[in-house]
């Protein structure tokens, strides 16, 4: 069978990748785009906004000039006003319609233009119900003015009611060139819902709504704009975006693809020596824990020995018996000798402490996954591990506590194994002054008769297991000043080491 290529496996994800990118690129300039169009929607909308404030503000001014020489004037033909109005449309030509209607029916208006006699009574009828204010009206015929009534003068003795027709489209004209694209709409009307100026369709998607600041005509104006994908992602920027962004994907791709193939070589180096290390490590502390547990299983029977000896003795010394003393003296004596050679050998098997250093536990568990990794993938197993972003210093032997994790991490494995769904999670965290490191299995746990004798030499429930690993990782741990125990937490069983945290800072200072 012909082995797949690394690269050529991953090539559909890279793909994928190259593809996602590319949406992402093109989502940025729409979201761009989208933003400038609403931005300079909203900067438009507001000058012309200010532009038809201030136009709205002289019509004020005209009312205001226009009542106090109909006020002052006693010629009846009201010349005077007649010449002010005629300037006033003159250069505005918005206002295209000025009157001068006395509250009087017997008297006739005097204005710009002919009035109707129906036009006539609507002024008369606002300027005698104003209190002061302004009314503003539409104008009956004409869908795209309204009216400005004032009495004159301003008080309840007033002889006139004046009125300005103003032309809405005028009002809000030479607004600039952005109002005449394509999907601009604007739209201006009275506060009593009189729509003056509908220019396009206001959309739902962007929209701009403000009210003229004149108290006198507070006339909404709304504005809005309809964007589509074309506005969004117009060809040529769009091209460019997705050009440089399949340059930098490209670029980066390879540069990812020369350090994996490093990281892969140091990697591949560095556990070949981490494997030859923990395995020597395991040999000897092993070899010691048997010793050891030998020694504690022949000490019992050489202590009763010297005890019977002893008792021997004492019998024999109270029934004067002087020939079986020397005999008695000799075993004892042997006996004596046997403890002593058992303790020099227990004390020669027990792994001798080494140079303690302080590290980052968290180096230490990379370095387990790296072994382990493997053997839980071929096994089906899940193996995760969760430790701290910072971190995580204590003072131990760091080649006895890679040994300690990774004994626990392998049975956990092996716990679980021909398990359906079957997971082992390691967990690094800190409480306070205290470094816990657990692992957590969901498999069958451990026996309720095995627990109190759990980290005894030689206590194990597999048939192939020697009971030496828990005995070991105990000692070793207790070595680096800690604590290992069986917590009652988990789906499976769960194996806590509680060691001290280190300042580094305090130990370098040291």
């Amino acid at each position: 069978m012909t082995p797949k290529c690394p690269a050529l496996s991953k090539l559909p994800l890279q793909i994928l990748a190259w593809g996602l990118l590319l949406l992402l690129a093109c989502a940025a300039l729409a979201a761009w785009r989208y933003h400038a169009l609403a931005g300079a929607l909203g900067q438009e909308s507001s000058v012309l906004q200010r532009l038809a404030s201030q136009r709205a503000g002289q019509h004020d001014a005209h009312l205001t000039a226009l009542s106090a020489i109909a006020a002052a004037s006693d010629d009846e033909k009201h010349g005077l006003f007649l010449d002010v109005a005629a300037t006033i449309t003159r250069f505005y030509p918005r206002i295209d319609d000025i009157q001068l209607v006395p509250l009087n029916p017997r008297l006739a208006p005097a204005g710009i233009g002919p009035l109707s006699a129906d036009l006539a009574q609507l002024v008369r009828s606002a300027a005698g119900k104003s209190d002061g204010e302004v009314a503003l009206l539409p104008y009956p015929g004409r869908a795209d003015h309204y009216m400005m009534v004032k009495r004159s003068p301003n008080t309840e003795h007033a002889r006139y009611g004046l009125m300005l027709s103003i032309s809405a489209p005028e009002l809000i004209g030479e607004a600039g060139p952005f109002w005449s694209q394509a999907g601009a709409a604007l739209r201006l009307s009275m506060q009593n819902g009189h729509v003056l100026v509908d220019q396009g369709s206001l959309p739902a998607s962007i929209q701009y709504s403000g009210i003229l600041t004149s108290a006198s005509q507070p006339l909404v104006l709304e504005t809005g704009m309809a964007i589509g994908v074309g506005d969004l992602l117009p060809p040529i920027p769009t091209a460019i975006v997705l050009a440089l962004a399949s340059l930098l994907y490209f670029a980066a791709l390879a540069a990812w693809r020369q350090r994996l193939r490093t990281r892969a070589a140091v990697e591949q180096a560095r556990l070949s020596a981490l494997e030859s290390r923990l395995a020597h490590a395991s040999r000897v502390n092993a070899l010691g824990e048997m010793a050891s547990g030998l020694a504690h299983e022949l000490t019992q029977p050489l202590t009763a020995i010297l005890a019977q000896a002893q008792a021997s003795r004492r019998l024999l010394d109270r029934s004067d018996s002087q020939a079986l003393g020397p005999v008695l003296e000799e075993t004892v004596s042997q006996a004596k000798r046997a403890s002593a050679i058992l303790e020099r050998f227990r004390n020669w098997s027990r792994p001798q402490r080494k140079n303690t250093s302080v590290f980052d536990l968290r180096t230490t568990l990379d370095n387990v996954e790296a072994l382990l990794a493997p053997q839980a993938a071929s096994r089906g197993v899940r193996l995760g591990f969760d430790t701290p972003a910072s971190a995580v210093f204590v003072k131990a032997d760091s080649v006895e506590m890679e040994q300690v994790v990774f004994n626990l991490v392998r049975n956990a494995l092996e716990a679980v194994d021909r398990q359906g769904d079957a997971w082992v999670r390691v967990v690094l965290k800190q409480e306070g002054p205290d470094v816990l490191l657990d692992v957590i299995d969901n498999g069958p746990g451990v026996p309720p008769d095995l627990r109190a004798r759990l980290f005894t030499p030689f206590t194990t429930s597999r048939p192939d297991g020697t009971g030496l690993g828990l005995a070991l990782s105990q000692r070793l741990v207790e070595r680096a000043g800690g604590d290992i125990f069986l917590a009652d937490e988990g789906p499976g069983a769960t194996f806590r080491i509680v060691l001290k945290q280190e300042n580094i800072l305090t130990e370098a200072a040291e």
